[in-house]
């Protein structure tokens, strides 16, 4: 007898959010608020022979017993579950240690998003520090079972791990981010309560990222050096990548399919800029074009408030249009805020309870690390009509199982924030070409993602052959481009998602202008792309064929 598909999906939003408990309780779930990521080898086990046993019972499932919305939930959930277990199975957490979003850095940030709404949660917010702490601790163990075996991380990623580890072991207890970070609800001893949360960082977070941090140090002598910094370089690094790639593309596209892919576009994007930039920046020579981006202060921020009110005026002015261009809007707003901490750029969805609503943050820190020509792509693609767009619109679908409104798929997601990009020329939300351009930057950086990562982790780059690849092939500043490179060298495959997506969404759109000529209409391919959730890539092209006859 058939298992009810939406009992089936209820169960697997239940064990995503089991074993990603921050992420549930982002979500505004605050059934696991104690918990935090468990890292030990037990937990991992456990998490994949559950996501396993979950994709075998949706695949167990006919098909033919299913209405439509029912063939959709059971191909994503197989899908999305394989693939997680596939991807966990390669024991990356062994070689986990990350100077880009590593708990050690990212925790403020994280912890800030939390809601703690009542009593009951703040007690549990003192819970998830012990837990926290645990995890580092694990994370330290995990790194010696890597080591036991030759599954070493990069030096860099070591390195840059231990120090800022250090520095936040040096910090005085009172002024800890992570104190800062959470909110206090009302009814509560706030005094008392701090008082727990202290006491919490000093039994438990400081010695388990203390334990973290002396595990790095024995790992460090080991380390793989920076020509070999990709996974290539492990006995089982190939077969990991392969796993990597099919979890963040959705697709069987191989490493050098990838990366031929990223040299066509690179080849594209040239053109465009020759075409575009003699009458911005003075020259046509793509040299010279990368250069004057790169070096011309006028083209650049030199206050961090400029950068968080430009992004406030380009997503006020692309909400204006989108009534045009969409059929469904969300209701909760997208705001924006600045930070100190994470990557240049990044979005936080909204909470389910509607609590908080999305944000897109800006990293300030470093104002002049800003063209004034990113700006508005970048703000496009996180807010609106991008991330904020897509993720809301997921989260308020109605007759949706739950886990497919707040999917994590990197190819739909990311490739409909990159196609969203694009998608602004046409809605003419660009300001001037200098702002075009950076289209066309922001395009640079993700076709030579294409290029980098799979150099890194398929072909043995190095690297700084890496980085000299993004300098000559975009306008991206020498800092900016190291820290992407360090980016995709400590998460393997994720860059590549964002042009894979793009590209396969563009080519659904041609296909369905294709087959209905005049019938075509842009809103009801943007509906047909969003209200089902975030979809593997060859789910959604049935979904849109489906659609769009």
């Amino acid at each position: 007898m058939n298992e009810s598909i939406d009992n089936l999906a209820a169960d697997y939003f239940e064990a995503l959010k089991r074993h990603s408990p921050t992420w549930g309780h982002m979500l505004g779930d605050f059934s696991h608020a104690g918990a935090y990521e468990d890292a030990s080898r037990a937990a991992e086990d456990a998490e994949i022979a559950e996501l396993r046993d979950l994709a075998a019972r949706a695949e167990a499932v006919d098909e033919s017993t299913l209405d439509p919305a029912g063939r959709i939930t059971r191909g994503v959930l197989a899908s999305d579950a394989r693939a997680r277990a596939d991807h966990t199975e390669s024991r990356l957490r062994e070689i986990s240690a990350d100077p880009v979003f590593g708990d050690q850095t990212a925790l403020p940030v994280v912890l800030g998003m939390l809601g703690v709404p009542d009593a009951a949660t703040a007690d549990a917010m003192v819970e998830k520090f012990h837990a926290i702490g645990t995890r580092f601790a694990d994370l330290g163990e995990r790194h010696r079972e890597g080591l036991a075996r030759g599954h070493t991380p990069a030096e860099f990623a070591v390195t840059g791990t231990s120090e800022q580890s250090e520095a936040a072991l040096a910090t005085p207890v009172a002024d800890d981010p992570i104190l800062a970070a959470v909110s206090a609800p009302e009814g509560i001893d706030v005094e008392a309560w701090r008082g727990r949360l202290v006491g919490a960082l000093e039994s438990s977070v400081r010695p388990g990222l203390a334990a973290y941090r002396d595990a790095l140090q024995e790992v460090l002598p080991s380390a793989r050096p920076d020509d070999k910094c990709g996974l290539v370089w492990l006995d089982d690094g190939a077969e990991a990548y392969a796993r990597a790639l099919r979890y963040y593309t959705t697709t069987g596209l191989s490493a050098r399919e990838i990366h031929d892919i990223g040299l066509e576009q690179v080849a594209a994007l040239a053109e465009e800029y020759q075409q575009l930039a003699a009458s911005v920046v003075g020259t046509s020579d793509l040299a010279g074009i990368f250069e004057a981006l790169r070096s011309d202060p006028a083209l650049h921020f030199t206050q961090g408030e400029e950068i968080v009110q430009a992004s406030k005026v380009a997503l006020a002015r692309a909400e204006r249009a989108m009534a045009d261009w969409f059929e469904v809007l969300p209701q909760a707003p997208c705001g924006v805020e600045g930070t100190t901490a994470g990557p240049k750029g990044y979005y936080f969805p909204p909470a389910t309870d509607g609590s908080r609503g999305g944000t897109f943050f800006v990293n300030i820190a470093d104002a002049s690390a800003w063209g004034t020509f990113e700006l508005e792509a970048f703000a496009f693609h996180e807010g609106v009509p991008g991330h904020h767009l897509q993720l809301t619109i997921a989260s308020e679908l109605q007759g949706v199982p739950e886990f497919r409104k707040h999917a994590e798929n990197a190819a739909y997601a990311e490739g409909w924030g990159l196609y969203t990009e694009r998608l602004a020329d046409e809605m003419g939300l660009y300001s001037s070409d200098l702002d075009r351009i950076g289209m066309l930057s922001a395009d640079s950086l993700r076709a030579c993602r294409l290029v980098v990562d799979t150099g890194l982790h398929a072909l043995g780059w190095s690297r700084q052959q890496a980085v000299d690849y993004m300098l000559a092939n975009s306008p991206l500043t020498d800092p900016t481009v190291r820290a992407e490179i360090d980016r995709y060298a400590v998460h393997a495959g994720q860059a590549t998602s964002y042009m894979i997506g793009r590209l396969e969404i563009q080519r659904m759109r041609r296909e369905a202008e294709a087959r209905q000529g005049e019938r075509f209409d842009i809103k009801q391919f943007h509906s047909a792309v969003l209200d089902s959730g975030g979809l593997p890539l060859d789910v959604l092209d049935e979904v849109v064929r489906t659609r769009l006859p």
